[in-house]
């Protein structure tokens, strides 16, 4: 068997649910509505606000930046594809970090999980947490002490609701979900309706002035798509609860199908109530292109307006993020691959409290210093390689009898092997556009090498 070498298994792989939560000991309390607010919540934080000046910079067409955004979307929506079948396979608390384990090998799983906890996941949240004290000052003014007191008094309050319980934490994400949607699609009717003011200023613009050009290169596009990647960016996470989810055969792949179609349809008709009250030389040259739009059409207004949303969006976002990381922890402390300590659910609220304080403090650490910058910056490429190594991993348990998901993708293999191409793609392109920062950030998961094989490899339990 492929990566045997590296602590593979062909332990029978259907798919048990009862089973799963009894062994976690965590409670099953969240249902559709909420697992599809997860993933639309995490999905739209704040780069969808940011972002699309990245693109445009890259491929400068209308018809080009919708390609973009398109591509981004299916790419995606592939990768969701594969996460559903596998979930509904191993409907298991840990989402990735299972899925990896069961098919490819436990040290990849291991790997996996190490990133998350010091830069991938925790990273993020510190990142996002930043974006939403910088916008918090907005409208009560400080400067940097201010932003990062709000930002970690963000993590800390969302950390607490989710200790306290998974469903308080499901229906805080479903409220910030709705709310977030209602405002975008505000946003967009007011663009739609209103159009720019006569009046209306124009940003001045970034860079060297230079006309636009008539089309982009293939590599241009590679860029564009992949920054359109990063604003579909948490896609996966709903996986991570799936043992804490009703029905997680049938609920986690619905609730990825319908969160992300949710999300592709807001951005596609958020950029095109962009490019509607703006010109393409100043979305290029724009670096709050949301808050440029939103001026446009409101004056002074907009502005405040922008501040509010992308605030909003971003505590929201933060409230997925601190939902799902401490499950893959909790899964993987079951393993006997970090300690074991971690993985014991709260007796009152049944939750991964240990967990859910650990990766808080962490996450506030990363604000304090901002280090978090460094990290998140040399280690995001890593997380699609793991999307590549997820697919190839589903690519291998097909081809063994005992595996029994009780729902398969469409379109297989064409659409992993798709799925594969791209996220290399992804991987290669940053390592050539920053080789010093991949290597780095490569260097740094590579540490978790040795600690498999001196500490966590001895310590694991086999599979279940």
């Amino acid at each position: 068997m492929p990566f045997a070498s590296l602590g593979g298994s062909t332990a029978p792989v259907t798919a048990r649910s009862a089973e799963t939560a009894g062994a976690t000991g965590l409670r099953r309390s969240i249902g559709l509505v909420q697992a599809t607010a997860l993933v639309v919540g995490i999905i739209i934080g704040a780069s969808i606000f940011v972002q699309p000046s990245e693109i445009v910079r890259d491929v400068p067409t209308i018809a080009g930046i919708f390609v973009v955004w398109t591509a981004a979307g299916v790419l995606t929506l592939a990768g969701a594809l594969i996460c559903a079948e596998l979930s509904s396979a191993f409907p298991e608390t840990g989402g990735v970090y299972v899925f990896l384990r069961r098919t490819v090998a436990p040290l990849i799983a291991f790997l996996w999980g190490w990133a998350m906890f010091w830069s991938m996941h925790s990273g993020i949240i510190a990142a996002i947490a930043m974006v939403f004290g910088r916008y918090v000052t907005f409208f009560v003014p400080g400067g940097d002490i201010a932003i990062r007191a709000f930002a970690i008094a963000a993590i800390l309050a969302v950390s607490a609701v989710n200790y306290v319980g998974v469903q308080h934490g499901g229906r805080l994400q479903a409220m910030f979900t709705i709310g977030k949607v209602a405002a975008i699609a505000l946003m967009m009717a007011v663009a739609f309706t209103l159009g720019p003011r006569p009046d209306a200023a124009t940003p001045a613009l970034a860079g060297d002035g230079q006309p636009l050009s008539d089309g982009a290169s293939l590599t241009a596009y590679v860029r564009a798509i992949a920054a359109g990647l990063f604003a579909f960016g948490g896609w996966h996470m709903v996986t991570y609860m799936a043992g804490e989810t009703k029905d997680a055969e049938r609920t986690i792949p619905r609730s990825l199908v319908i969160g992300i179609v949710i999300v592709v349809a807001c951005y596609i008709a958020l950029n095109a109530a962009y490019l509607h009250v703006l010109p393409l030389a100043v979305v290029i040259g724009s670096t709050r292109v949301a808050a440029d739009a939103s001026d446009a059409v409101l004056g002074g207004g907009g502005a405040a307006f922008v501040s509010a949303l992308v605030a909003f969006s971003c505590f929201g976002a933060i409230a997925g993020l601190v939902l799902a990381g401490p499950r893959v922890y909790h899964s993987m402390a079951a393993d006997g691959l970090i300690f074991r300590w971690l993985g014991v659910p709260h007796a009152r609220y049944q939750t991964p409290h240990r967990a859910i304080a650990l990766q808080a403090v962490w996450s506030c650490v990363l604000v304090a210093t901002g280090s978090y910058r460094a990290l998140f910056t040399r280690v995001v490429y890593t997380e699609w390689l793991f999307f590549a190594l997820m697919a190839v991993g589903l690519m291998l348990v097909r081809r063994r009898p005992d595996y029994q998901p009780t729902w398969r993708m469409p379109g297989y293999p064409l659409v992993p092997a798709l799925f594969i191409a791209g996220a290399l793609t992804v991987v290669i392109n940053q390592v050539i556009d920053q080789p010093g920062e991949s290597a780095m950030g490569l260097g740094m998961v590579l540490l978790g090498i040795p600690v498999y094989y001196l500490w966590a490899r001895p310590n694991r339990r086999p599979l279940r």
